[in-house]
């Protein structure tokens, strides 16, 4: 045994018996099945592995936690829902917080807010929220961790009328680098609140959570289906229909397989006004072209998310990218058509997330996304079921981001950018990017937390 392996050794043993002396044994987790299962994320593809997971029940467990890997010198990360595809929640030789237990979820439906556990799920909230007729903005997966979701963005069905999950963001509960708690909101910690409001998990331990919930009783949400040899045709009339769409109409739309297993395209709104006010733009969107099928339903939203979740099991092999655009040109157009007709596997896909009205009306300086001009947010996904062919998947994620580069907007959606995007996420926070390295190094000087890429200082 090398000198530093051993001094490795030693800070595990160390660090364990520590929290072990501050927290229920069991909690502390350096192998076993608890361990397992911890340290197993939704993108099977990340190897990185902790030596030490605190399954957290409580805010005292998160601050043990904080406090000893900071003693012992050992990384320290965060997991919550565990869906973030570059394995962020995990780091090698680490210490993690495991907060997938903490998933708590209180309504106070006369002033339409929720409390969320840090482990929370976006199906979490909506489950609790409906028997109230009411709904939070989240994602378009119910198995998302809602915290992180929102601090990073969070596009999703209801944007154009509710803005994103990080717009709907009142307050939190944070552990600090030090172990220290403080509530964070507008009035409190403001300068935090605001970093935490697009920046990500890079401030402390969001340990709760306050949002905003939105009377939404019922939507109308669903599928229009078009065959492939219409996607010009389907794109170009959806460059025509977005920028009138009105706050309350949101529309997804994406590259997928099809029933048959051939490339189509997927259109999915979400109409979250009135009853029958829609039905003329849902209309509009049926007539793009002829569609092979269309299924759209009336009801809550919370079982049109939950229903989603399948498509997006855990234990596949993932590689994302993202770039944003102002509009469906013909150029942009074009690479759809070309990386749709050349998708890696069945289960790959590219996603198109409509960003408009109340999302679109938060000043750029409101919150730390800035990101407010109303755009289309791509999502590159290649998914295959097991560590088969992952190159192939990696390169056709990155040719798609270079073929939409020139005709995108700078930087990306922070909450999708990896690692190794530097030249996106130098410019993922425009203007705000200065105040929110300053709020970093004020909070957090040693860079205990790491999560989303922020920029670096010029």
């Amino acid at each position: 045994m090398t000198e530093q392996s051993e001094a490795g050794g030693q800070a595990t043993e160390g660090a364990a018996r520590a929290l072990r002396a501050l927290i229920p044994a069991e909690r502390v987790l350096t192998r076993g099945p608890g361990y397992t299962a911890a340290v197993s994320l939704w993108n099977a593809a990340v190897g990185h592995r902790p030596v030490v997971v605190v399954r957290c029940a409580d805010v005292a467990d998160v601050q043990a936690g904080v406090r000893v890997a900071r003693e012992f010198g050992l990384p320290l990360s965060v997991r919550g829902g565990g869906h973030d595809w570059a394995g962020r929640a995990l780091r090698d030789g680490g210490l993690t917080l495991d907060l997938s237990g903490m998933r708590e979820v209180g309504i106070d439906p006369d002033r339409r807010h929720a409390v969320v556990g840090g482990g929370a799920t976006a199906g979490d909230v909506l489950a609790a929220a409906e028997p109230f007729g009411l709904v939070a903005a989240t994602g378009t997966i119910g198995s998302v961790g809602i915290v992180g979701l929102t601090l990073g963005g969070g596009y999703g069905p209801l944007a154009g009328r509710a803005g994103l999950a990080v717009d709907n963001l009142i307050g939190a509960q944070v552990v600090l680098a030090d172990g220290s708690v403080v509530e964070a909101d507008a009035e409190r910690e403001p300068d935090l609140f605001w970093a935490l409001r697009g920046g990500g998990g890079n401030f402390g331990v969001v340990v709760s959570a306050r949002i905003r919930l939105h009377a939404v009783p019922s939507v109308v949400t669903g599928l229009v289906l078009y065959p492939w040899t219409q996607a010009e045709r389907v794109f170009d009339g959806l460059r025509e229909v977005l920028p009138a769409a009105p706050d309350e109409l949101t529309v997804q739309s994406a590259v997928g397989a099809g029933p048959d297993g051939e490339p189509a395209v997927m259109i999915l709104p979400t109409w979250s006004g009135a009853a029958g006010a829609g039905d003329g733009p849902l209309r509009a969107l049926s007539r793009l072209g002829t569609p092979s099928a269309v299924r759209l339903d009336t009801g809550p939203l919370a079982p049109a998310i939950a229903a989603r979740d399948a498509m997006f099991p855990s234990g596949r092999h993932v590689a994302m990218g993202t770039r944003s655009v102002r509009e469906l040109r013909p150029e942009v157009v074009a690479a759809l058509v070309q990386y749709g007709a050349a998708l890696p596997s069945p289960l790959s896909a590219l996603s198109l997330h409509h960003f408009h009205g109340a999302a679109a009306r938060i000043p750029v300086s409101g919150t730390a996304f800035a990101s407010r001009d109303p755009h289309l947010m791509i999502e590159l996904i290649a998914v295959r079921p097991d560590a088969a062919d992952g190159e192939a998947h990696r390169r056709w994620v990155e040719s798609a981001s270079e073929a939409l580069a020139p005709h995108a907007l700078p930087g990306g959606y922070p909450n999708l950018l990896g690692p190794d995007d530097t030249t996106q996420i130098a410019h993922a926070y425009g203007p705000n990017a200065a105040r929110l390295l300053k709020i970093k190094t004020t909070v957090d000087p040693d860079a205990v937390f790491s999560a989303i890429p922020l920029p670096t200082e010029d």
